[in-house]
């Protein structure tokens, strides 16, 4: 008896000891914060701050994987996003938990397919194509995209439905040669199925020192969260590259914008640059995004310099201009520290 129940505690340990050897889970995320004196264009007084997410918004959050055999994998993410200068959860007030990615996805050699909460067409585009990233503070191009003002001059965020989109299916072809593609649609899940839905694609090309990058959006959802309807639809691309010449690195995009139901367009264009000096990079970026139809527009001009004191952690200090047609320009300055774990 004693063996029988040996041999059955040994082979459970070995049933237990390949499936664990065949999933893993991961906690990880980036912690952000910065100290400034922030003046955008239209702002009266300037405000000095310590504030989350100089040049990555902060975030945390569980990831997965399951090796199910025939080169077939399962993998979940379950991430949040964080405001480190206060504790608070979300981006803003109302946002939702597992805001930056709530899904499931099955990966093979015919590449992979996802549902859930994931980026939007727009977000992955707009920062491999620009030197800040993915900065919502301090990259020209995020701000004109992504982010509106909230003061006197009612700037609009030129993307239609957020970073991220709920409730969708997406296909990500595999990687062909260094290009691969996303094919996205978000359900607007209103009773009596009215049909309103968001769509969407983007592509990357990475070939030795060239990038190519563009996506295209057609949005009638709100997100993040359950979608309502935005009451109209809102179309909006963009193309962008880089070019690694070692020395230095230009960026270059270009994308359009427009509603339905306003005669303005938005047209954006941002050059940039990065240079490694010492440990880390010199960045400089310019975006202007010119509103036809309103005879209004702005220019945002950023130089600053990132210094890595190790593979996770990095000190910055950041400089930016901004401008409004009609309104006062502003300046805004922050140093700040980013920990990647």
């Amino acid at each position: 008896m004693k063996k029988t129940m040996l041999a059955f505690a040994a082979s459970m340990l070995c049933i237990a000891t390949g499936a664990s050897a065949q999933s893993t889970v991961q906690i990880s995320g980036t912690s952000d914060i910065y100290v400034g004196s922030m003046k955008m264009a239209g702002d009266g007084d300037r405000r000095n701050v310590v504030n989350s997410g100089g040049l990555t918004t902060s975030w945390f959050g569980f990831t997965g994987t399951e090796d199910l055999g025939g080169g077939l994998k399962a993998k979940f993410q379950l991430t949040s996003f964080l405001q480190t200068d206060t504790g608070t959860q979300g981006r803003f007030t109302g946002d939702t938990f597992f805001s930056r990615d709530a899904n499931i996805s099955l990966s093979g050699g015919f590449g992979s397919v996802l549902l859930g909460r994931w980026m939007a067409p727009n977000f992955l585009p707009s920062v491999v194509a620009n030197p800040l990233g993915d900065s919502f503070t301090f990259s020209p191009l995020i701000l004109h995209m992504d982010v509106p003002l909230f003061n006197a001059t009612g700037w609009p965020a030129t993307v239609p439905s957020d970073t991220g989109w709920s409730n969708q299916i997406a296909y990500t072809t595999p990687d062909i040669g260094g290009f691969k593609a996303n094919l996205q649609y978000q359900f607007g899940e209103q009773n009596g199925d009215s049909g309103k839905k968001n769509v969407g694609a983007n592509f990357f090309y990475f070939g030795g020192p060239l990038t190519l990058t563009g996506f295209y959006e057609r949005a009638q959802i709100s997100n993040p969260g359950q979608g309502t309807y935005l009451g109209t639809t809102k179309k909006d691309w963009m193309l962008g590259g880089a070019y690694d010449f070692k020395m230095v690195k230009p960026y270059l995009t270009y994308g359009q914008s427009k509603a339905d139901n306003r005669d303005v367009k938005a047209k954006t264009l941002q050059v940039g640059a990065s240079a490694p000096i010492g440990a880390g990079a010199l960045v400089a970026s310019w975006a202007k995004t010119k509103l036809s139809g309103a005879d209004m527009d702005r220019k945002t001009l950023t130089v600053g310099y990132d210094y890595n004191l190790s593979k996770r952690t990095d000190v910055y200090a950041m400089v930016m201009n901004d401008k409004i047609t009609h309104y006062n320009s502003g300046t805004s300055y922050g140093v700040g520290i980013r920990h990647r774990f």
